[in-house]
């Protein structure tokens, strides 16, 4: 048990430092958003 556990996690790592400007670029995007839908409600 303790081994899979140790290599999903490897994977799980592996495939967050392939896909970290995905992310980055998914999370401006959201952040855009809201501050948009923030000032558009002032």
């Amino acid at each position: 048990m303790p081994k899979t556990l140790e290599n999903s996690y490897r994977g799980l790592s592996l495939l967050m430092t392939l896909n970290w400007d995905r992310f980055l670029s998914f999370g401006a995007i959201v952040l855009a958003l809201a501050l948009g839908a923030y000032v558009a409600s002032l």
